[in-house]
């Protein structure tokens, strides 16, 4: 594809982007009349400290293994927090739970590729369809405010060799393939 300019979404580096979204979410907190926790701050670097999409049973999952004392109710009441603040999003991937992304604070216009057949997920940005979105939102009247797309594919190396790791790893792990 000449002239498409198409990045990958890079994982969120390490302590300065976790302390900056620390910072303004305990603006946030402060300015709602709330105070800062240890159970919130320990979901907060969990969720920043991988780039992964995960639902909030993962999440949960990640907290226990962790031995944090932070309660189901403070999982959901911080996301929730997190939502509010812009710091993190919820996407649809498909499937019947919540899934939440914690990249849009580095690329917050970046879209999913969704393998239907192995459940990859593949992040990345493309300056064309932000300027497709600028125009088409522009002629019927509009302004953009932000942009997510989901693009659902079928899994080229299963295809071509007949068997894929990312099925298979998901498939280990007990990941919800999403049918076609």
């Amino acid at each position: 594809m000449r002239g498409v300019a198409i990045k990958m979404v890079e994982p969120m580096s390490e302590d300065p982007n976790r302390a900056e979204i620390l910072e303004k979410l305990n603006l946030f907190i402060k300015r709602k009349g709330l105070r800062r926790t240890p159970q919130r701050d320990e979901i907060v670097t969990l969720i920043f400290s991988e780039d992964e999409h995960f639902t909030a049973d993962e999440l949960y999952d990640r907290l226990r293994k962790s031995n944090s004392s932070a309660s189901r109710a403070t999982l959901y009441r911080t996301l929730s927090l997190l939502e509010e603040a812009n710091l993190l999003h919820e996407i649809d991937l498909g499937g019947d739970q919540k899934t939440y992304d914690p990249n849009f604070v580095d690329s917050p216009t970046h879209n999913h590729l969704i393998c239907i057949d192995c459940g990859k997920v593949v992040e990345f940005e493309d300056d064309h369809l932000e300027i497709l979105n600028d125009c088409v939102t522009r002629r019927m009247g509009f302004r953009p405010a932000k942009q997510s797309i989901r693009i659902e594919a079928c899994c080229e190396t299963l295809r071509s060799t007949g068997t894929c790791s990312d099925l298979i790893k998901n498939r280990l792990a007990s990941k919800k393939i999403h049918n076609k």
